[in-house]
């Protein structure tokens, strides 16, 4: 299943003019910037915060809703590749334990395939979501 892992982002103005960036689908996540495209900066690292937190409470992902016209504030490759195998391992009902001995593995190695602030190797989270029967593709759009 083809999934956008690209979060839409309210962007208000506050009365010192910080713009405030909140997330509709993840309301841990707020953050501000002076401007907007600093604000926007800032959301990212808010984001892959937030949903890292979701990731180490194995809480479900929010779903990104539709963007409507606002903007929108995307993952980097590894993160979302990241967030999609531990959504198919939830999808599935696969442990850290269960995935480990799928790949020959300890269960260490996959905890930090899952941590958004491992630097894991994009191969080995590919090689972990097809033994789970997924493939991980990438998409470029205008910016």
């Amino acid at each position: 299943m083809k999934q956008s892992l690209a979060w839409p982002v309210n962007l208000q103005r506050q009365e010192d003019g910080a713009i405030l960036v909140s997330f509709p689908d993840i309301p841990e996540a707020l953050t501000e910037g002076a401007t907007e495209a600093e604000a926007l900066e800032q959301a990212q690292d808010c984001l892959i915060a937030a949903l890292g937190g979701y990731v180490g409470e194995r809480r479900p992902i929010p779903r990104p809703s539709p963007a409507h016209g606002r903007a929108s504030v995307a993952l980097p490759v590894l993160m979302a590749a990241k967030i999609a195998l531990c959504g198919a391992m939830r999808a599935q009902g696969i442990s850290n334990t269960a995935l480990a001995a799928r790949l020959g593995l300890s269960e260490g190695a996959v905890r930090r395939l899952i941590d958004l602030d491992h630097r894991s190797h994009i191969g080995q989270i590919e090689t972990a979501l097809h033994a789970l029967g997924q493939r991980l593709t990438v998409a470029t759009q205008a910016a």
